[in-house]
């Protein structure tokens, strides 16, 4: 009885050393494992008149966003670009996170399987087809940047109404190229560039399904449009984004940029 407790106390502290050998290893494991990338989806609805502005707000409001903060996505960003009210093409912006691709191309099924949705968006998915509630609508999949794989909200102080929410779109020549222009932001470090700056960034990602490819996107915040042209003006004047740009690998990454400033809706939650 007595060899047989020695055995086991033995065993006892061989599995205690053990532990205590893979401890840092395991740990050291851990926190170098990166991020899981969220990937997002821009839903961009092109509208005629005020009538049809109004009736998508109330669906946004009232069937869309409730049905995706019930299904745990805690922050959707809906945006309209400054002008809208004078333009031809009204248009508004979507802005929701997920956890996959597959998952925001299921969405549109999914929410029809929730009957408090159903209910609540009746005017939107019943619409007559002489009377619909816009005239055209874009998807745009995209998943986040290595260099900032979570979404952030954004950290303004001034009245939302305010608000100035600049989202950029770059394209490239090439998908050679535009890898390049991708590492430009990550390995580069001009996602660092623009944290250390202050440009509070709601997100950088890659367009993996769009109308414009290949194609990278990302969205910056300030308190007010001086604010913006403020941040811009240091960016470009910034000692570290000059030495960036001024290197011979990442010359004519990019030919095309789009730049489209938005204004958040009452009811975003970015």
């Amino acid at each position: 009885m007595k060899t047989k407790s020695i055995s086991l106390r033995s065993r006892q502290a061989a599995i205690a050393s053990l532990l205590l050998f893979l401890l840092p290893c395991l740990l050291q494991a851990a926190h170098h494992t990166p991020p899981k990338k969220e990937y997002y989806s821009i839903l961009v609805y092109h509208l005629k008149d005020a009538a049809q502005e109004a009736r998508m707000d109330t669906y946004l409001k009232d069937a869309l966003m409730p049905a995706l903060h019930k299904a745990g996505t805690a922050h959707v960003g809906v945006f309209k670009p400054v002008g809208n009210d004078t333009a031809a093409d009204r248009r508004i912006y979507v802005l929701i996170p997920g956890n996959s691709a597959e998952q925001l191309l299921q969405l549109p099924k999914t929410l029809l399987q929730n009957s408090t949705y159903v209910n609540a968006a009746k005017d939107f998915i019943d619409a007559a087809w002489d009377n619909p509630t816009f005239l055209r609508q874009e998807t745009i999949i995209l998943q986040a940047f290595p260099g900032m794989p979570k979404m952030a909200l954004p950290g303004l102080t001034g009245p939302k109404s305010e608000r100035v929410y600049e989202l950029r779109s770059y394209e490239s020549p090439t998908d050679k190229l535009y890898r390049n222009k991708v590492d430009m932001f990550n390995k580069g470090d001009e996602v660092g560039i623009f944290k250390r700056l202050g440009f509070n960034a709601v997100f950088y990602a890659e367009v993996l399904s769009g109308s414009r490819m290949p194609n990278l996107m990302y969205m910056t915040t300030f308190d007010n449009k001086a604010a913006r042209d403020e941040h811009w003006k240091a960016f470009g004047a910034d000692a570290a984004w000059k030495q960036l740009l001024a290197k011979p690998e990442y010359a004519h990454n990019m030919n095309k940029a789009d730049i489209i400033f938005l204004q958040p809706a009452p009811y975003s939650d970015i």
